[in-house]
């Protein structure tokens, strides 16, 4: 059986009264503003740890999207259980992977391996997203000891976990050398050394145990440094990688149960003699939110796998998924509760479990970085990259857009902190080329935006200096966001395109590309277009068919052996 049937079959039926581990529990324990237990009990037996540690280790992580399909079965039943149980180690364990050295993996593997959680020791409330700008300090102490003091207010599982990655200042010296990150084990400080920052409330992710830390002059073995002194933004900027690529490619399971809650009221609920899923109106709405899911996908699927087969490519895709996919989940969420209505705001009964959805997606598009610091990222690099890319095609590496395909291991070593090039926008201009022009409606698309990288590379090798600054005009962080939209029109077509070595399945009718096409492009014109009935017509047969028969909508179409079917 495979990772995600192994899980979804452990789960059962969510919207069962009486499953242990089915909706009504997951809700019961959001009031109560407690971590799943049951939920946290079976991941323990099905070793959920083991995803986060790389296979030479010992685990079971052998590609990001692998790891990506498995959790999002996790946030498809509790996104708290998700972030709180096992993205938060993912999140701290990227960075030993990517940083530390032999005796530090070993260890990282050890501790996940025998059930055991890490923290993510990054924020500051008074620096937010400014990691430059952190005051927590790792001071020399007697020799091969540091002395850490500072207090760090916003950490998930502070209490909870067996060790911390935290991000510390080193030197009082400015610039990116001045911060290092710390692999620290609780179990080595000083008794009484460690104080617990009272937990903070939030209306989402209530189960999660969302802290702070603080110390007072605490010795620690200078060996807990990962890297050399100075690196730890190097080392961040690397296994960001994973992490904005990552997490919000997982939240899709979110999106997925928000869709099928939908679905499931426009049977129960009737209307003037019908069900309410059979008004037009609401099927639109629900091709829409399908399509959204799919091109957010996309999207994240090829650059997880790109992180594989492009690493030195993907600093800026990596940002450009936690700016696209969080953004468009929660906005399609919004709108599959204005479908709900009321319904969309009960705690309790069939529908209650949507409004805990929605409300545990939201941290989805800041975590850690907001998604305006992601447009930060890639717009220093979108000069270099207009020049080196973006007006040769080039056509796709084997496997890139095969999700079927099997990968090399995750190369933490080829991760760089900025794009190299940007074949995928490459791979688009390639396509564009390759588009015959009996394509109607599609081709016209594809044409467009080949126009609107054209347009994009003029005006970004005309920003300057100040442009790309901090603080900068805000209009040049707009062409970063139109950039991330051609990047998503990108990864469609060219999966589109790949899969026509499967001319029968509905990932190779032009029907979903161009819908997704067509969505894309209203965001670059700033309109709201419903989609035309000839598309949104097949695009729901195929999300009905897929309910129907309890299968994923993401782009596995993978079997969810025990979600309920459709009743009619």
């Amino acid at each position: 059986m495979t990772t995600v049937l192994d899980l979804e079959s452990r789960f059962g039926d969510p919207w069962d009264p009486a499953n242990p581990l089915g909706n009504r529990a997951v809700l019961a324990a959001d009031e109560r503003q407690e971590m799943f237990a049951d939920g946290e009990r079976m991941l323990d037996d099905f070793g959920l740890n083991a995803e986060f540690v790389p296979v030479a280790r010992g685990g079971r992580m052998a590609g990001l999207d692998r790891l990506i399909r498995t959790m999002r079965s996790v946030f498809r039943h509790d996104p708290a259980l998700g972030l709180g149980y096992g993205a938060s180690s993912f999140i701290a364990s990227v960075n030993v992977w990517a940083g530390g050295d032999e005796a530090q993996q070993r260890r990282l593997a050890e501790l996940l391996l025998s059930g055991r959680r890490v923290a993510s020791v990054y924020h500051e409330l008074a620096h937010g997203n400014d990691f430059a700008r952190v005051d927590f300090r790792a001071d020399p102490g007697r020799p091969g000891e540091l002395l850490l003091t500072g207090r760090k207010e916003v950490v998930t599982n502070a209490q909870r976990s067996s060790a911390m990655v935290i991000f510390s200042r080193t030197s009082d010296a400015p610039g990116g050398r001045s911060h290092t990150q710390l692999f620290v084990e609780k179990d080595a400080l000083p008794p009484g050394r460690l104080r617990y920052l009272p937990r903070f409330h939030s209306s989402g992710m209530r189960g999660v145990q969302l802290g702070g830390i603080e110390l007072d002059h605490c010795p620690v073995d200078a060996g807990v440094a990962l890297g050399p002194l100075g690196s730890a933004m190097e080392v961040a900027l690397r296994s960001f990688q994973l992490t904005r690529t990552g997490l919000p490619a997982m939240t899709l399971g979110v999106l997925d149960t928000g869709l099928r809650t939908v679905l499931r009221f426009g049977e129960d609920r009737w209307l003037r003699g019908r069900p309410v899923g059979a008004m037009p109106v609401v099927r639109v709405a629900l091709a829409e939110a399908f399509v959204d899911l799919l091109i957010a996908d996309c999207l994240a699927t090829t650059v997880a796998r790109a992180v594989h087969l492009l690493p030195e490519d993907t600093n800026a895709y990596a940002s450009a998924v936690k700016y696209v996919v969080s953004g468009r989940s929660i906005r399609a969420m919004a709108r599959l509760g204005e479908l709900l209505g009321a319904q969309s705001y009960r705690r309790t009964g069939e529908y209650g479990i949507f409004q805990k959805l929605q409300r545990d997606l939201a941290p989805a598009g800041f975590g850690h970085a907001a998604r305006v610091a992601c447009l930060a990222t890639v717009l220093p690099q979108l000069p270099r990259l207009a020049r080196r890319s973006w007006t040769t095609g080039q056509e796709p590496p084997p496997g890139l857009y095969d999700p079927g395909a099997d990968l090399p291991a995750l190369p933490f070593d080829r991760l760089r902190i900025a794009s190299a090039a940007d074949p995928l926008a490459a791979q688009l201009l390639a396509a564009a080329e390759a588009m015959p022009a009996g394509a109607g409606l599609l081709h016209g698309l594809v044409q467009r935006f080949a126009g609107e990288l054209a347009r994009l590379r003029s005006a970004a090798l005309g920003l300057r200096p100040a442009d790309l600054a901090i603080g900068g005009d805000p209009a040049a962080l707009d062409l970063t966001a139109r950039y991330t939209v051609v990047l998503a029109a990108a990864t469609c077509l060219n999966l589109w395109l790949a899969e026509q070595r499967r001319p029968a399945t509905f990932l190779a009718d032009p029907a979903w590309v161009t819908a997704a096409l067509l969505r894309l492009a209203g965001e670059l014109d700033g309109t709201s277009t419903s989609l035309p009935a000839a598309l949104a017509g097949p695009i729901h047969a195929e999300l009905a068919g897929r309910y129907a028969a309890g299968r994923a909508f993401d782009l596995s179409n993978s079997l969810l052996p025990d979600l309920p079917r459709s009743r009619n």
